[in-house]
């Protein structure tokens, strides 16, 4: 990140762990938005994989707020997040991550559907792809997008964590709790 006299600036990311029922979450986010959630099996070993210039630091307002959006989700509380979001990727990337922010709570579409819904249905598997590498996943549901015939494929925490959410959500949905 450079200023505009082309100086490199630091970048302050907060961080915080959370604990969950799918194990460990990794919280990240700027001054102004989240930018990541990661699963306790994704991060890099001993942080090998820190990008330079970027500061870390604790004690995140928003990522306080994460964390209590995220319990109430999981204690079936809460069906929408109300987070601002920072999405990082290519063009293609964000506009597949966006169209998973309009996938209904408790339902699930096929990624074919998905590629059409973005008019690329030649390009399944590239929205697959772009699916597995949501930064913000469970806030940005890519685990309510499955294969053909129901099939569980593709998560990037692990096909249990994916189970496990669709399975809350239809529980919760199903009792009408809200």
């Amino acid at each position: 990140m450079r200023d505009l006299k082309g100086q490199k600036m630091e970048r302050i990311i907060f961080v915080h762990y959370t604990d969950s029922p799918l194990g460990k979450l990794f919280l990240g986010a700027t001054e102004a938005s989240i930018i990541f959630l990661k699963f306790h099996n994704e991060l890099p070993e001993q942080h090998d994989r820190i990008e330079k210039n970027i500061l870390y630091k604790t004690g995140s307002p928003l990522l306080e707020n994460m964390e209590v959006q995220l319990n109430e989700y999981f204690r079936g509380k809460r069906r929408e997040f109300d987070l601002p979001l920072c999405l990082e990727g290519t063009a293609f990337q964000n506009k597949v991550w966006k169209s998973l922010l309009d996938i209904p709570y408790g339902e699930t579409i096929t990624y074919s559907s998905q590629a059409q819904k973005i008019d690329s249905l030649s390009a399944v598997r590239a929205v697959a792809n772009a699916d597995g590498k949501n930064p913000i996943p469970i806030i940005v549901p890519c685990h309510r997008v499955i294969g053909v015939k129901g099939k569980l494929t593709g998560y990037s925490g692990g096909l249990w964590r994916k189970k496990f959410l669709l399975e809350l959500e239809k529980e919760v949905f199903t009792k009408k709790l809200f």
